[in-house]
């Protein structure tokens, strides 16, 4: 146990960390969005559970990969179509694919039910069980968390350095949750940049599935997104919603001016 507590180590845990708050974000986001569909009253409670929980999942996961990490990569099974499609899929590929996919479906719906002319309200839409969310909320968690241990496990080995960065990084998303959640709720063109956000995530996780698998489709290689392109679209995504609300802002207050001064007149 003395070994635990050396600066290697706490160097290690502080890069850890750090990493867990920057592969959070897009996991936060997604349970801010669905915590929306449970009863209003008991979104905060969703979202505590749904992250708790997630964190237990998560070190479990951990476990299981250091442990288990061959039987993560050894093929599942193949498709080969000639001219259509070719690759060969182990569990990562499989669990990475799920995942983008799925997420790209809530997103889109999302984002088409946002161009409706329902109401926006909350209460006007049909609530979903609380743990048919949370079991969702879990699930996606572990998606998103093959790329933080994954990352994790080339800084270190030890479990316990790993699974504190994890705790931690629990830790933050139940103290922001409900920050990002009631924003999102009183700014709703950052809710739609949220959901952009999410289907961005959801086509890098395609991506990925599709390079673990060695995807081909039509003769064409499915190559990853980078990290870099993902930040560097993800910037684009927020700069352009912060331009386009100050301009929205400065369009309303003209207008109001212009309407005061007719009515003067």
């Amino acid at each position: 146990m003395t070994e635990l507590f050396t600066l290697a180590n706490l160097v290690d845990l502080v890069l850890l960390i750090a990493l867990q708050a920057v592969l959070g974000f897009d996991n936060l986001l997604y349970i801010s969005l669905e915590s929306k569909r449970a009863p209003l009253d008991k979104q905060r409670s969703v979202r505590f559970w749904g992250i708790i929980l997630a964190v237990v999942f998560r070190i479990v996961l951990l476990f299981l990969l250091l442990n288990m990490i061959q039987a993560f990569q050894e093929v599942l099974f193949s498709i080969h179509w000639q001219g259509v499609i070719d690759a060969t899929f182990n569990l990562h590929a499989v669990v990475v694919l799920f995942g983008g996919a799925f997420i790209l479906y809530t997103a889109m719906k999302e984002i088409l039910h946002m161009m409706s002319l329902e109401e926006m309200d909350n209460e006007d839409r049909k609530a979903k069980p609380i743990g048919f969310i949370i079991f969702w909320i879990v699930a996606m968690n572990v998606v998103f968390s093959f790329d933080s241990i994954l990352s994790a496990m080339a800084v270190t080995d030890v479990f316990p350095i790993m699974a504190s960065a994890i705790i931690v990084g629990g830790i933050l998303m139940v103290v922001l949750a409900d920050t990002v959640s009631e924003f999102l709720h009183k700014n709703r063109m950052y809710e739609v940049l949220g959901l952009f956000i999410l289907f961005l995530v959801g086509v890098m996780l395609l991506t990925e599935g599709g390079h673990l698998s060695h995807m081909k489709l039509f003769g064409n290689e499915i190559l990853q997104m980078s990290k870099t392109t993902f930040y560097f679209i993800l910037a684009v995504l927020v700069v352009s919603a912060i331009v386009q609300s100050r301009y929205q802002k400065k369009l309303t207050k003209a207008k109001k001016k212009a309407m005061l001064n007719a009515n003067r007149a």
